[in-house]
């Protein structure tokens, strides 16, 4: 039987930008069942454009992660349109406005919900993949005396001057619609979106994928069908403000840019005192092996891993892609298993 919706209310929630929000919400769901001595909680924080239904699929007994064993909080993410975001706040404007969110906007709430709501004081696992990834490194450098393990696929801590193009040519898709104001979107931006899901879409698989036409044993006719039926019509399921307030905080991600590293990007990598595995794709485009390897080098107590997979960014996220999901199992399973 699915769980009901929680709903953590944050009063009087100051963000890293400055602005102040009355009544944040911070919208959830779990999986499982707590342990009386509140030792088997797994965060699993939502990546870009989704929302906890969307990655719920590897939480099974047989899965990725086992709500048997686990309890699993997946936390939705600021601005994807269930938590506080710009289509249900009218206090939340757009970077245009100097309003955004951050992921210590994200990681300081999902702090609260824990401690308040469920009491916890220790985390067994947080799981990420993309954005989700980028938020459990932010925990690892904030709250790290209390995050036992971390499992981060295809993410790193800090966004690079590359992936930032990749962000960038997001926003400038989306915003060179007709309906853009320079200030909101006055209708919904159907040619924006479509320049919108088509870079995405280059970005997100690699070359390999594309050649060998993936697409084709995933059930679609063509290429443009694919591009159809797999990203315009799920990404025009998306109010088009949310989608820029998540690219505006995944342009601002530096696990360094808070108080207490001031900036020193190494030493927040340093100070991760969790046992962290860093999964990067072989092929992932933006958030590429190399960049990660490089994070996981700074990492105490890191495990570099990658997943040799052609899916590219997607391969972190294999809901239809079962050898790239056993390999993941079998990683993850591994690493909660260490003591």
């Amino acid at each position: 039987m699915t769980k009901p919706l929680g709903c953590l209310n944050l009063q009087n929630f100051e963000l890293q930008c400055g602005a102040v929000l009355p009544q944040a919400q911070l919208i959830y769901q779990t999986y499982g069942e707590l342990a009386s001595d509140r030792s088997n909680v797994i965060l699993y924080p939502t990546s870009y454009g989704a929302q906890h239904y969307d990655i719920e699929w590897l939480i099974h007994p047989d899965g990725i992660l086992d709500p048997s064993r686990w309890f699993i909080i997946i936390p939705n993410m600021f601005g994807n349109g269930l938590s506080t975001s710009p289509s249900n706040c009218q206090d939340c404007g757009l970077s245009e406005q100097g309003f955004w969110f951050t992921h210590v906007d994200n990681v300081r709430a999902q702090e609260q919900l824990l401690r308040e709501v469920f009491k916890v004081e220790s985390l067994a696992l947080i799981y990420g993949w993309s954005m989700g990834a980028q938020q459990a490194y932010h925990w690892g450098a904030l709250f790290g005396d209390r995050v036992t393990r971390i499992a981060a696929l295809c993410g790193t801590a800090r966004t690079t001057d590359h992936n930032r193009i990749f962000l960038l040519s997001l926003r400038a898709a989306l915003t060179a619609d007709l309906a853009w104001n320079g200030d909101r979107f006055t209708a919904f931006p159907e040619r924006g979106l479509k320049a919108f899901t088509r870079i995405y879409a280059s970005w997100a698989a690699s070359q390999a994928f594309y050649r060998e036409g993936i697409y084709y044993q995933l059930g679609y006719s063509s290429l443009e069908d694919y591009l159809l039926r797999a990203w315009e019509s799920n990404y025009k399921k998306r109010e088009p403000h949310n989608l820029l307030a998540m690219i505006d905080t995944w342009l601002r991600c530096d696990i360094s840019d808070n108080p207490k590293y001031k900036g020193d990007y190494k030493a927040a990598l340093a100070a991760i005192p969790s046992q962290t595995l860093v999964m990067p794709a072989t092929t992932d485009l933006y958030f590429t092996p190399e960049d990660c390897a490089a994070e996981a080098a700074l990492i105490p107590k890191a495990k570099y891993l990658p997943i040799s997979s052609i899916w590219g960014h997607r391969t972190g996220n294999p809901y239809d892609n079962p050898k790239d999901a056993a390999f993941i199992r079998s990683a993850v399973r591994g690493l909660l298993a260490e003591p």
